[in-house]
């Protein structure tokens, strides 16, 4: 048995450097491998637009406005303030933007679909909520243009709700 025991020493002492170098450059591979992927689907993925490249046509915010006043406002407040006390947000300015700075345009669609109005969730049509969606980028400072924002939510994906950069011209 004591004969064994050099024995084992001996193979720890070059299997725990050889593992190290193993598990090494497998984590080098593995890490060049993550870092490459991004890159090639940000090449291979068209460029993502943000909100504040007039993704709605101010006939469909008009028509989300009057939405609005039906479903939301007895909630939200006829001037989008919400009601902190009962954990109602408010839908315009800095905490709107705040909340979805950075977010696609369709998880606002998804969000609004499946859970608003509070009192008859999933009621909304993608239509309405689309234009709902509209008129909510409008009274945050986004632009009209001369599409309208679609009713599919696939197609709402590479909407980024993001405040204009400081090169695009004012609405």
């Amino acid at each position: 048995m004591t004969q064994g025991f050099p024995r084992r020493a001996a193979r720890r002492s070059w299997v725990r450097p050889a593992l190290g170098l193993a598990a090494g450059c497998a984590m080098a591979v593995i890490g060049s491998a993550l870092w490459a992927v991004p890159a090639a689907a940000r090449q291979a993925a068209p460029a993502a637009r943000v909100a504040w490249d007039g993704v709605f046509t101010d006939l469909q915010a008009d028509r989300g406005e009057r939405e609005y006043g039906r479903t939301c406002s007895h909630c939200h407040g006829l001037s989008l303030e919400g009601d902190g006390a009962q954990e109602i947000p408010a839908l315009v300015s800095d905490p709107f933007m705040r909340h979805w700075r950075g977010r696609t345009v369709q998880a606002l669609f998804d969000t609004l679909i499946r859970s608003m109005p509070a009192d008859d969730r999933g009621s909304m049509t993608p239509r309405a909520t689309a234009d709902m969606v509209a008129y909510l980028l409008r009274i945050n400072g986004a632009p009209a243009g001369n599409t309208p924002l679609p009713s599919e939510r696939e197609a709402l994906a590479g909407i980024v709700i993001d405040q204009k950069s400081s090169g695009s011209p004012s609405p």
